[in-house]
């Protein structure tokens, strides 16, 4: 595999983060920006927008990320895929009223998780960050997790084109060694503003 890699000139990248604690063969650069949830949440604020207390910040800042890679496709070698991996713990602002994860969470979880492989990718691809949206999000539950269980979101890019880009999640139950949601997100690019005259 080359390494096409050019840092972003407007890097978001935290300077003292420390990489050695992000597994996979991602170049340090990208470990930098994206092993840093809260700045990389952070880079997509506009010029001088201060953050906001915004849905999910709290468990977004609690977010590990383990692991990201850049790897050969299996089915088809000459395609690239991005891989990334993250942990946290379930608490108790991600349960339903039985205690364990709730679904919204999963499914907020697979939606912001899913991002950071599309990011390393596209980073890796082509230097620079790409913001996208959600255009369809779909998500199956196979088993719950409870309050202090630890929850591992393993994320690998299916395709990534100019207009649309889709990744795979997978949650697993770390403290219970199973499945606890699947699913499949597919981000597109914004609609460009409109210019007012």
């Amino acid at each position: 595999m080359a390494t096409s890699f050019v840092p972003p000139t407007a890097s978001s990248a935290t300077p003292d983060f420390d990489t050695s604690k992000v597994a996979g063969n991602a170049p340090e650069e990208i470990k930098r920006i994206l092993g840093d949830t809260r700045a990389f949440f952070a880079a997509f604020l506009k010029p001088g927008q201060k953050p906001l207390n915004s849905f999910g910040k709290d468990i977004m800042e609690r977010m590990v990320v383990t692991e990201l890679a850049i790897l050969q496709k299996a089915e088809e070698p000459s395609k690239l895929e991005g891989r990334a991996v993250l942990e946290v713990d379930v608490s108790e602002d991600m349960v339903n009223g039985g205690g364990n994860i709730h679904g919204g969470c999963s499914a907020f979880l697979i939606d912001m998780a899913s991002s950071f492989a599309l990011t390393a990718l596209t980073l890796y691809e082509t230097g620079r960050l790409h913001p996208s949206v959600s255009q369809s999000l779909n998500v199956v539950y196979h088993s719950p997790a409870a309050i202090g269980d630890r929850i591992r979101l393993v994320n690998t890019t299916m395709t990534v084109g100019k207009r649309t880009e889709s990744v795979r999640t997978e949650i697993w139950n770390v403290t219970h060694h199973r499945l606890v949601a699947s699913g499949v997100h597919i981000k597109m690019m914004p609609s460009k503003p409109k210019a007012n005259l």
